[in-house]
């Protein structure tokens, strides 16, 4: 079986600071697992609770804190130690670690979004395991995740990630006698096992993993809820080894691709020659030698439509540059970007995953 490209491991406060401490020990297991994986040919990011919990000491508090100020300064002492613990456990995998720190908005604005997968595309790109986790010391209630459980299922979707394995205290979804109920078909059912299991020092339970693993399930992305204690969990998960409880891939690619397609208006138009539409028909990103003219305001992350030189629409998609920028540089090639604009954010004004090409277009002689 070949090794998926990208994984995401979600994991608990409950398994990386029991207590409010951090398990060093727990942490070098864990880095052992992912290695094995990384060797194994997959890119791996990694979304870990525990800030909150490694700064308690620190400020003098033995529980959790209900007070949102003081969680944001446990996070900001705390957040350090956890990314440190992270370096220190991968360093004998010669493995580097790169802290990403996010909020809700910066994935519901569509420019920050394209910027933070890039961001972590670039990283794993470049062989790090990017450490994610929600800015707490920062973050306010109406632009909060939440949990740590829906973010990293944000962030399968937006790496279009093969699998999300999340990492707990618990052995998966339990039935009425204890069971673990290895795979879930039907969400609403699975919700009348739910119980209130959450550690204490964690924010989410069995409901924030299940409505995690079914938000990446729409998105195209396998996702695993499995016990974070046993050793080599993710090794086992991918070898196919029944571990926990499987919510299987629903949507796919194809879900984000509909979306794109039909369910959001266009804020403006990126006219293409002919030979970027034949590229276009092909699978490939839109570059700017091949764009003949942009017409209305967008701004970075926007959608757009892209029509041929009789205005027939072939495709849309999340522009990489603003209408000003797009229209400096279309006809010119990608290393002409830098000179032109000052700056090069990507070398494609559209990249080919943020993009939908009509059928109508692939069938085009």
């Amino acid at each position: 079986m070949a090794a998926p490209d990208v994984i995401v491991v979600k994991i608990g406060s409950g398994v990386v600071a029991p207590g409010g401490v951090l398990d060093r020990e727990r942490l070098t297991l864990l880095a052992l697992d992912v290695a094995e994986a990384v060797r194994s040919g997959s890119r791996v990011v990694i979304v870990s609770s525990g800030a909150v919990a490694a700064g308690l000491d620190r400020l003098g508090l033995v529980s959790m804190p209900t007070a949102i100020v003081q969680k944001q300064a446990a996070a900001a002492v705390g957040q350090s130690r956890l990314v440190g613990a992270w370096a220190r456990a991968f360093e004998p995998f010669a493995i580097s670690v790169a802290q990403v720190l996010l909020t809700a908005d910066d994935l519901d604005h569509r420019g920050r979004f394209l910027n933070a997968r890039r961001t972590l595309e670039a990283l794993l790109d470049a062989g790090v395991v990017p450490i994610v986790n929600e800015n707490d010391s920062v973050a306010f209630d109406e632009i909060r995740f939440g949990d740590n459980d829906r973010l990293s299922a944000l962030v399968a979707s937006l790496l279009d990630a093969d699998l999300l394995v999340l990492l707990s205290v618990v052995e998966g979804l339990l039935d009425a006698h204890g069971g673990v109920v290895q795979e879930v078909a039907d969400l609403a059912a699975a919700q009348a096992f739910v119980r209130d299991d959450r550690s204490a020092t964690g924010v989410g339970g069995m409901a924030t993993k299940l409505e995690a693993a079914s938000i990446a399930s729409a998105s195209g992305v396998d996702a695993v809820i499995a016990p974070g204690t046993r050793r080599g969990v993710v090794s086992s998960v991918l070898s196919g080894e029944r571990v926990g409880t499987r919510l299987p891939a629903a949507g796919g690619a194809r879900a984000r691709k509909r979306w794109l397609a039909s369910a959001a208006r266009p804020r403006g138009t990126v006219r293409v020659d002919s030979g970027a539409a034949r590229a276009l028909a092909k699978g490939a990103s839109l570059l700017p030698a091949g764009v003949t003219a942009i017409e209305g305001e967008f701004r970075v992350g926007e959608l757009v439509s892209v029509v041929d030189e009789g205005g027939t629409e072939l495709a849309r998609g999340l522009v990489s540059y603003a209408s000003d920028d797009a229209a400096a540089i279309a006809g010119r090639k990608s290393d002409e970007i830098e000179p032109t604009l000052g700056y090069v954010y990507a070398e494609e004004l559209i990249h080919r995953e943020d993009m939908h090409v009509h059928d109508s277009a692939r069938r085009s002689p």
